[in-house]
């Protein structure tokens, strides 16, 4: 090869391992793919370099040649062997990442170690012409009794890649590995690690991992579940303390539809009986959140159910609903029972409409128990922006402004609601000013909640094959054919 670089061969070997070096720590880490593209670039021209200088990594080097120059050849020819194992290597990283992700490195490291134990061994064979039959003979009784004295080390690697290659888990899944619990952090050669929820440091040596059960609660990770117990007095009785979980159920609007929650007798006795509630979120983030609102929704729609039935209490179910509204607590008890004389109750079933978008309210709706249903009309479509429940009331906008409804109001359970009419509670408005606030505050904060909504744009579902490419390429044909501003019209 007459190549003028290639005047001194062993010389250019030397400053293109050099140039290797520096290009490896000069280059980012993330620059993994062209790191090896340089590396691969290099490694071929090294081997021309050796090549044009009459040496093979397949032979030992000539022995006639000087002392210099025969030291000199003989290391770059073992590094070929050790620059073309970390050459796979690297290869090898940048074809698993994308399947074991970017912080698996056990089953890469142990794969690492194997190329380089064979390059070595290949060098010290071809290279140094040692008898490599005696050598991995001696080697293998050494390792064996290595392997004795690391039994439990050993055991621990060969789980670890076990784990790397199943993948019962991964680094950021959040898992319990018999009874311990939390986030994994790390997974080395002999253990994982695990963040757990008190914020301490738990290490678990693979060995254990491998044998014993795993839960793992990140997969399937487009839901996780959420559970809770109730005990209940046994007077309530069943059926209608399950029916008002279910509400409980259908008033939160972050549990998905499927798998669908549910609500089960768990066990009674003779004083109280336990419920159980189970329902699934998309983000394992809200699970607490979620679960406080549930055990919200529950209160209300059990204390609805329980003040519906329960006759002998000294107040009226009027009174008791009032109690639970917000903005009509500050209200005193003379006042309260001027308020229950103009209260009517009616019942709705399931999808009746209470109040219609756009429609002038007439009166003011005070929710007594059931799931309500609020939703805005955009194009051709509803969008539910929201649901209500026991101790709610809707229709304010008609006595703060005199403004239509800004959403329809529909009934997603059997419901049962008191209304107030405007021309019964105007006149009890002028001499309650702080009640027309509070209802006026309670207007705004739904006026800005809808306008939000209709600020968002719509996603619109990207049409896939032959049809998605049809019509892309037909609006693409339409815009090239628009008539420019030079262009005669016939």
């Amino acid at each position: 090869m007459e190549h003028l670089w290639f005047a001194y061969p062993l010389i250019s070997a030397s400053v293109l391992m050099i140039i290797d070096l520096v290009l490896w720590q000069w280059l980012h880490p993330r620059l993994l793919r062209r790191k090896l593209v340089c590396r691969l670039v290099l490694f071929v021209l090294f081997s021309m370099a050796l090549l044009d200088g009459g040496l093979s990594p397949l032979y030992p080097v000539p022995a006639d040649w000087p002392v210099a120059r025969h030291v000199l050849a003989t290391i770059l020819t073992i590094v070929w062997w050790l620059f073309g194992a970390r050459t796979l290597t690297v290869l090898v990283v940048v074809v698993m990442e994308p399947r074991i992700g970017g912080k698996g490195h056990l089953l890469q490291d142990v794969m690492g170690a194997i190329i380089f134990l064979v390059a070595a061994v290949a060098a010290a064979g071809y290279v140094l012409d040692l008898p490599v039959k005696g050598l991995l003979a001696t080697s293998g009784a050494v390792a064996i009794i290595l392997g004795l004295a690391v039994q439990s080390t050993l055991g621990d690697v060969f789980s670890g890649i076990v784990l790397n290659a199943t993948k019962p888990f991964r680094v950021d899944d959040w898992i319990r590995v018999d009874d311990i619990e939390g986030k994994v952090i790390e997974i080395d050669w002999r253990s994982t690690h695990l963040l757990t929820a008190e914020g301490s440091m738990a290490v678990i040596p693979n060995a254990m991992a491998a044998k014993t059960r795993i839960v793992n609660f990140s997969r399937p990770d487009h839901f996780h579940s959420v559970s809770l117990s109730i005990e209940l007095s046994t007077r309530l009785r069943p059926s209608l303390v399950l029916d008002s979980l279910d509400k409980a159920i259908l008033g939160c609007r972050e549990l998905l539809a499927q798998p669908k929650a549910s609500a089960t007798v768990v066990k009674s006795g003779l004083r109280s009986v336990e419920y159980e509630v189970t329902g699934y979120v998309k983000s394992r983030d809200r699970r607490s959140a979620v679960r406080n609102q549930l055990y919200d929704l529950i209160h209300r729609q059990l204390a609805a159910t329980e003040t519906r039935l329960d006759q002998s209490r000294p107040t009226t179910r009027q009174s008791a609903l009032l109690n639970t509204v917000g903005v009509l607590r500050m209200l005193s008890d003379e006042d309260r029972n001027q308020l229950e004389q103009h209260m009517r109750l009616g019942a709705y079933a399931a999808k009746d409409v209470v109040l219609a978008e756009g429609v002038l309210p007439d009166a003011l709706y005070i929710i007594e128990s059931g799931v309500l249903s609020v939703s805005i009309q955009r194009l051709d479509s509803w969008i539910e922006i929201g649901r209500m429940g026991p101790g709610e009331l809707f229709g304010e906008s008609g006595f703060v402004d005199g403004t239509p409804a800004l959403g329809r109001f529909c009934a997603y359970t059997d419901c049962m609601i008191y209304r107030i009419d405007k021309a019964d509670l105007e006149p009890w408005l002028q001499d309650h000013s702080e009640l027309l606030g509070a209802l006026a505050g309670l207007s705004r904060f739904r006026t800005k909640a809808r306008a939000a909504v209709l600020e968002t744009k719509p996603v619109l579902a990207d049409p896939s094959g032959f049809m998605g490419w049809l019509r892309k390429n037909v609006t693409r044909f339409q815009v090239s054919r628009l008539p420019g501003p030079n262009d005669k019209m016939s």
